[in-house]
């Protein structure tokens, strides 16, 4: 696997700084805290997400748009409310590999 780009060790950096356990930062924060262009922010964070670098605990309303917008947070300060959890599909994706 590559090491992490700078552009993603930037979003990732601002927000950790910027993310607390009431409030988490918007797309549009993050950015203007890495210095990262909306394109690349754009670009980059829904792949953070996938990779569950970062959750998406809840959405807010705020005054440049008019739908909520999501919060992120680093995956180290979401509580997992689902311990114990097993993610059937990659059990059967490590099963279906094993047998010959």
């Amino acid at each position: 696997m590559r090491p992490a780009g700078e552009v993603r060790l930037a979003l990732f950096n601002a927000c950790c700084q910027l993310a607390t356990a009431e409030r988490g930062p918007t797309l549009k924060e993050i950015a203007a805290k890495a210095c990262v262009g909306m394109q690349a922010a754009r670009n980059t964070v829904p792949n953070m997400v996938r990779a569950k670098q970062l959750h998406t605990p809840r959405t807010r309303q705020v005054a440049h748009r008019n739908r909520p917008v999501a919060e992120y947070v680093p995956a180290a300060l979401v509580v997992d409310d689902q311990a114990g959890f097993v993610d059937l599909a990659s059990v059967l994706q490590v099963w279906a590999a094993d047998t010959p």
